[in-house]
């Protein structure tokens, strides 16, 4: 569910002439990064022309996903546009925005299922275990060495390496038991 504004309501994003969009929330201009970071974080909004009024949402978030494609690793496979393209015009294109829309649906909730499964697998599968041990050590190896991957600093490093040891001893002793 969509996080709402304190009285319940979507929040409402202009767009003005001059393309800059206006938060009226947060009374702040934002960009479109903004938009998709409250995407992301549920955020329930809607973009309305300055000048007309029109709800111009639908386009925003299209504009969204187009700069997304354009800038980053892309998710929508070739075939997948070739297809939709073909729906317009067509007499699925009725159909399609309510099977997408359910097929979404469906992803989601088998994603939560799979994370639950993976989270429960975990808990009784030691070999599971061990990687997770693995990649926390890999991941404070990282941090300790690798300086762009480093949090803030802390107060007490010296603690954070004797764990990291007591971690890869207890490694290493679970490797020599199942080696036996």
């Amino acid at each position: 569910m969509a996080k709402r504004t304190a009285e319940g309501e979507a929040i409402i994003i202009k767009k003005y002439a001059n393309r800059r969009l206006y938060n009226t929330d947060t009374s702040s201009y934002i960009t479109l990064d903004d938009l998709a970071k409250m995407v992301r974080e549920n955020v329930d909004f809607h973009v309305l022309d300055a000048k007309t009024g029109d709800d111009i949402t639908h386009t925003i978030l299209t504009q969204i996903i187009v700069e997304e494609e354009s800038h980053g690793t892309q998710m929508l496979p070739v075939s997948f546009l070739r297809d939709l393209i073909s729906m317009y015009g067509n007499s699925m294109q009725a159909m399609m925005p309510s099977y997408l829309e359910a097929s979404m649906t469906n992803l989601r909730k088998n994603r939560e299922q799979l994370q639950a499964a993976f989270a429960k697998g975990i808990e009784s599968n030691p070999l599971a275990k061990m990687a997770e041990a693995n990649f926390k050590m890999m991941q404070n190896a990282a941090e300790a060495f690798i300086p762009a991957t480093r949090k803030p600093a802390r107060d007490n490093q010296s603690d954070d390496l004797a764990q990291m040891r007591r971690q890869m001893a207890e490694m290493q002793k679970k490797l020599d038991e199942m080696s036996k």
